[in-house]
């Protein structure tokens, strides 16, 4: 089940459009500074003689009332000549992931998702939807991946976490006139769940309704471990969470890997870059940092 906590930290498009690290302490690459600060998000910089990039890792929605920011983070963004997040965000979006959603995630006709699963899984799919108050032909229409992500989502939403104080919003809002970049495309992250192995998606489907009462608090869990900037604690609930290779490897290392090639690109332009990404990036093994790392590229957390 965590790993449906994990794709919520992770993956934004969904979010943002519906209503300590496991390095060997020899490397040399990644340096906890002995300033660093404790008790808060853990803020990564990258640098040259000329450009520097920050690393933040992000939660996509949570509480109203959860507390974050730091005078270190602030400044880091202020000093920023602009911010990069996962995708672009503005006010189309809603509307540009409703269409591609009726493009990619929709089943044939005459295919329905229930007709796909397994009796076992079929009644545990229907007994998550009535949990949610969802009718259980709610989501017949649409590929498993889709409808796993919503059973992931709905519990957050109707409990209390909101994407509207998810950080990159919150950050968005600080940044005010500079420039946005974005490191992918709403269609390139939905394209990542729907080319996984229909297996692959009926397992994280049924994960999520086995799994359907501990999301909330594992994600509060996860939420307070990154609060702290325990990257350790966060990087264990990762690695723990990560159990189909294909799901890891789509929503995960690929990604990371890509990330690591835009950022060493990155370098090679003066000036600063703020990137706030999910924190699920930035924790536990195969990490932006870690493949940082086999680029030779250092990362030092400052705080």
């Amino acid at each position: 089940m965590r790993f449906k906590i994990t794709t919520a930290l992770t993956l934004s498009a969904f979010l943002f459009a519906g209503p300590a690290l496991a390095q060997d302490e020899a490397a040399p690459e990644v340096i906890e500074e002995a300033a660093a600060e404790t008790g808060s998000p853990a803020l990564w910089k990258v640098a040259d003689e000329d450009t520097t990039i920050y690393l933040f890792g992000t939660v996509h929605a949570l509480p109203e009332d959860v507390e974050w920011s730091t005078p270190a983070l602030e400044n880091a963004l202020a000093e920023s000549d602009s911010i990069v997040t996962e995708i672009k965000m503005g006010p189309e979006i809603g509307q540009e992931m409703q269409t591609l959603v009726m493009t990619k995630g929709v089943l044939p006709q005459g295919t329905t998702l229930r007709s796909l699963l397994s009796g076992e899984q079929k009644t545990s799919y229907e007994e998550a939807m009535g949990k949610l108050s969802v009718p259980p032909a709610a989501f017949d229409q649409f590929e498993p991946w889709y409808a796993g992500m919503m059973m992931s989502m709905l519990p957050l939403l109707q409990q209390g976490y909101s994407p509207d104080a998810g950080v990159e919003k919150v950050l968005l809002t600080k940044a005010g006139e500079k420039e946005q970049q974005a490191l992918e495309t709403i269609e390139f992250q939905i394209s990542v769940f729907d080319e996984l192995p229909q297996e692959s998606q009926i397992g994280f489907l049924i994960d999520a309704a086995n799994g359907i009462d501990e999301i909330k608090p594992m994600l509060d869990k996860m939420v307070a471990e990154w609060v702290e900037g325990d990257a350790d604690a966060l990087a264990k609930l990762m690695n723990e969470g990560l159990t189909d290779p294909a799901v890891a490897e789509s929503l995960l290392y690929m990604r990371n890997r890509n990330w690591a090639d835009w950022i060493d690109t990155r370098l090679d332009s003066p000036g600063t870059v703020f990137i706030a990404v999910g924190a699920g990036h930035l924790a536990g093994d195969k990490s932006v940092q870690d493949y940082l790392a086999e680029r030779e590229i250092e990362t030092v957390r400052v705080q």
